[in-house]
């Protein structure tokens, strides 16, 4: 079963709303087994909506519409089925009784405008809506020559179209399935090489039917592999993606950090935690936005366990991020190094300059806050084509340094150096544990 699914109203189509509910509804219908083929936004305008649902009509076989279902004038869902279905609104008792109910219940009197909400298309029925006075409206088109499309017009309030959804829609899906079926995704996060140089090294697990469907994806530097499986239980699912994900991991080693919702600061954290160790981290070219990303990360790391529930030997010192430095121009770092002129132009400073500077603010920052690692990220060097930053992890073995080429659109070039910093960092973190 194919699904389309239709966000009506201006206020989306002129940007001044961002569409979340078809993101949700697109994930629920996933989550069923139906396959969302077609997303569409329409305006509050009668043509244009008549058409959309013509089209939707023709190529889907379930369609769910949110929007459009209000008293006012530009409130059209209603007049455009009966105009695409070919027939006449009338006036359903059971939705007019639920719209006069909800304004008493409230203690208001009901505006005659909203009766419209009561108006349907005729054989059509209604949806409840327990929390809002816009009924939603269930409706079967017959296709010539293909089983009929099952409609439903939902109201374009979040809350109320996702209770309306869980309460009704669901329970009849179910119904309209031949099997059960789920639909399940696994993505796995890669980071340290391009988008291209990863596909070539997996030729075959791109290629077009495909089972199970992989896709792949980049974002800031990101290479997202996303497995799609499909099966009647869960284990099924997870079943079929098993071999993909076995060759991905063996292929691609270290380059995969992490799975899901994970980003490269929540596996450093994890690291630490693991290894009972401690960061500290200065920055220049980024602008705080290391630290940021950490402590973040940090603040949504699951809680530890009391020392009463721990083991009996618990850890000696705390483990995680204990402190940030961020500088803004070369006199800031006077309060943290005693430093050779550093300046933000490679034309001023000389690379041997450069490297040396983010050195010493690795080493800095660690003695600083007294951290097992001292990681830096120093300032754009930007006197050539490619811009370029120096990195620096300071460890109790010395002080490793980088030069990163910042590649790409100037609006990811700080994403890309906070990311390779944490990789140099995450890499670091492995080799040792790896030693162990």
């Amino acid at each position: 079963m194919h699904a389309e699914i239709i966000a009506i109203g201006d206020e989306i189509t002129s940007g001044q709303t961002v569409d979340t509910n078809t993101a949700w509804l697109a994930a629920r219908l996933t989550e069923s087994g139906i396959s969302p083929r077609f997303h569409t936004t329409v305006g509050d305008d009668l043509a244009a909506n008549v058409e959309v649902f013509r089209h939707a009509i023709e190529r889907a076989d379930l369609i769910i519409a949110t929007g459009g279902l209000g008293p006012t004038a530009d409130d059209l869902t209603r007049d455009a089925l009966a105009e695409v279905t070919d027939r006449p609104l009338v006036r359903n008792d059971e939705a007019l009784d639920h719209i006069r109910g909800l304004f008493a219940r409230r203690n208001r009197p009901m505006p005659e405008s909203n009766e419209l909400q009561a108006l349907f298309p005729e054989s059509s029925r209604m949806i409840a809506n327990p929390e809002g006075t816009a009924p939603g409206i269930a409706i079967d088109v017959e296709r010539p020559g293909k089983t009929p499309c099952r409609l439903y017009a939902l109201p374009g309030v979040p809350a109320e179209m996702k209770t309306m959804f869980f309460d009704s829609i669901e329970p009849e899906l179910r119904t309209l399935l031949p099997e059960a079926r789920l639909i399940r995704h696994r993505r796995i996060h890669c980071f340290g090489a391009g988008e291209s140089a990863i596909e070539e090294s997996l030729p075959d697990l791109i290629r077009r039917g495909r089972r199970p469907q992989v896709g792949i994806t980049a974002s800031g530097g990101t290479i997202t592999f996303r497995i799609t499986a499909d099966g009647q239980t869960e284990q099924e699912c997870l079943d079929a993606m098993g071999p993909t994900v076995e060759t991905i991991y063996a292929t691609l080693g270290n380059l995969v950090f992490g799975e899901a919702e994970d980003q490269l600061q929540d596996v450093v954290l994890r690291l630490l935690d693991e290894k009972n160790a401690t960061l500290a981290t200065v920055e220049w070219a980024t602008e705080g936005l290391l630290a940021h990303g950490l402590a973040v990360a940090s603040a949504n790391q699951p809680e530890k366990k009391s020392p009463e529930a721990q083991d009996p030997e618990p850890k000696s010192k705390p483990s995680g991020i204990l402190g940030s430095v961020i500088v803004g121009q070369d006199a800031g770092l006077t309060a943290l190094i005693d430093h050779e002129s550093l300046s933000a132009s490679a034309d001023q400073a000389t690379q041997e300059t450069q490297e040396k500077s983010v050195r010493e603010m690795a080493l800095a920052v660690r003695t600083r806050f007294e951290a097992d690692f001292g990681l830096a990220i120093g300032p754009l060097l930007d006197g050539s084509s490619t811009p370029s930053v120096f990195l620096a992890l300071a460890t109790d073995h010395g002080v490793e340094t980088r030069k990163v080429p910042l590649m790409g659109h100037s609006a990811i070039r700080k994403i890309v150096a906070i990311k390779t910093a944490l990789n140099l960092f995450r890499l670091k973190l492995l080799e040792e544990r790896e030693a162990v």
